[in-house]
């Protein structure tokens, strides 16, 4: 019962996975995309959700500070309800508030390049929505 985290950005997807008892996220890699067309995710998805036996989506939902929910919230909703339809997986939306600042600052600490860090950031954001999400269910 493997779960997928996905901090789905406009342009890019950073893609985590757990280990089998759902304790440890890993990241795994940062997909490009295009938001208007879901299509142009599928396949890539597909293959890591049959090769890692992903059962379960995890996807960030970006909430404003006041937690009302704007324009990048819909969006991850609209893909939540797009993996469900199109992977049959149960989604989860997990608040990801501050995430990505907290995966910048992860990387600021251990010194990383601008340049390496922007290769990562994404796929560091979806480590943390996912490993709170594993660490909120246990």
């Amino acid at each position: 019962m493997k779960k997928i985290g996905l901090d789905v950005g406009e342009k890019t997807i950073g893609i985590a996975v757990s280990d089998a008892l759902g304790w440890t996220a890993q990241g795994l890699t940062t997909l490009h995309w295009d938001e208007q067309d879901f299509s142009t995710a599928r396949e890539e998805l597909k293959r890591i959700i049959a090769e890692h036996g992903i059962t379960e989506a995890v996807v960030g939902f970006p909430k404003n500070m006041n937690g009302t929910v704007g324009p990048r919230g819909e969006a991850s909703q609209a893909f939540a309800t797009w993996m469900e339809e199109e992977f049959q997986l149960t989604s989860h939306l997990w608040d990801e508030r501050l995430t990505t600042m907290a995966a910048e600052r992860v990387l600021l600490d251990a010194d990383m390049s601008r340049k390496k860090r922007k290769k990562v950031i994404d796929k560091m954001a979806a480590v943390m929505i996912l490993q709170s999400f594993l660490d909120a269910k246990r």
